[in-house]
């Protein structure tokens, strides 16, 4: 066993996490929707939606059986909603092929919508014991400052160089703790900003501590500033205080969750309008705008509130439109912006 691997697992024993939830027990299917969760939330953040996950769908034939729309509605606020989507696919996947559990074998587990190498490795390693590898963010991070690793860890010649240090660390045995024990190191000591080093049980031997790189790696991507993009939502009431809202495409952002209808400036407000409800917008009423920033742009929002006499449209024909009650919100999956909006009109 590498010195590395050694001192991460006394660590562990000492100070690790050993409550989370799914460790008790570690199924396949249950550290499957952890790390597919962990991929873009904190463990704390994670922990309540996690366990509202699994009481409504404990199995993966019970994730594979639900509408999307059920699956899209558990994962409300957690935000990055592709990873409910590739969940829902490839829980369907695995009933249709694999007898309704995740393979073991890791080629046919990262063939599954939302399954990577690390994911892979990290589901096969904690929930069997196996011998793979895992290079989430706080790996990358720790390995990078460990062995002093210059550069962007995104980038290709990087990260295979960081996948190399990861397999070559591997115990022999306990597999499970391992990995945990990786994956805490580097979220509550080797942290991204002040890192606990005079706790570390890696500190002697790590060359950013060494050579004062502590803060300068690992290397973060070249920047550019993000575009800005502008939008206008709808937010149109009817006489019982329902909302008009509308599914979003199968594809692009916010895929598939129920949302406002959306415009790009007030002409196209007044054409939707004039299509499908009785509503003056020139009566409409501004709303404070806001802002929500995406990893590739920022995107501010001009809410504008108008009550609605009668639509223009069957809204009860039409599958992308509805009228929903506002105490009614938490059964749909709405993007976290929307529902912070709808939540200041109640």
């Amino acid at each position: 066993m590498s010195a590395f691997a050694e001192r991460l697992l006394a660590w562990f024993d000492a100070s690790g996490r050993h409550d989370l939830p799914w460790q008790h027990p570690r199924t396949p299917y249950r550290v499957w929707v952890a790390e597919i969760m962990l991929q873009q939330t904190q463990v704390q953040t994670a922990i309540p939606y996690y366990t509202r996950f699994l009481d409504a769908l404990p199995s993966l034939p019970d994730l594979a059986a639900a509408e999307l729309d059920r699956v899209l509605a558990l994962w409300s606020g957690l935000g990055y909603y592709a990873r409910a989507r590739n969940l829902h696919r490839a829980a369907r996947i695995c009933v249709e092929r694999h007898g309704g559990e995740l393979p073991r074998d890791i080629d046919a587990l990262q063939a599954l919508p939302g399954i990577g190498r690390s994911t892979a490795g990290a589901i096969l390693a904690q929930a069997h014991g196996l011998r793979f590898a895992i290079l989430d963010g706080n790996v990358k991070r720790s390995l990078a400052r460990y062995h002093g690793i210059r550069g962007w860890p995104g980038s290709g010649p990087v990260e295979k160089r960081l996948w190399e240090l990861s397999e070559s660390h591997l115990p022999q045995t306990r597999l499970a703790d391992y990995t945990q024990a990786v994956m805490d190191f580097g979220a509550t000591v080797c942290t991204r900003s002040d890192p606990a080093c005079v706790l570390c049980p890696l500190q002697d031997d790590c060359v950013a501590r060494r050579e004062g790189l502590v803060d300068r790696l690992p290397e973060p991507k070249p920047g550019k500033p993000l575009p800005e993009r502008r939008t206008i939502m709808l937010v149109l009431r009817d006489g019982d205080g329902r909302l008009l809202l509308t599914r979003r495409p199968p594809t692009g952002i916010w895929a598939c969750l129920w949302s406002l209808p959306e415009v790009a400036d007030h002409d196209q407000a007044r054409h939707w309008l004039a299509r499908h409800c009785d509503a003056d917008y020139d009566h409409a009423e501004p709303l404070p705008v806001f802002e929500h920033v995406f990893s590739h742009f920022r995107l501010h929002i001009e809410p504008m509130l108008l009550h609605v006499t009668q639509t223009r449209t069957a809204v009860g024909d039409n599958p992308d439109l509805r009228w929903q009650p506002l105490a009614a919100l938490d059964d749909l999956g709405l993007p976290a912006p929307v529902r912070k909006l709808l939540g200041s009109l109640a």
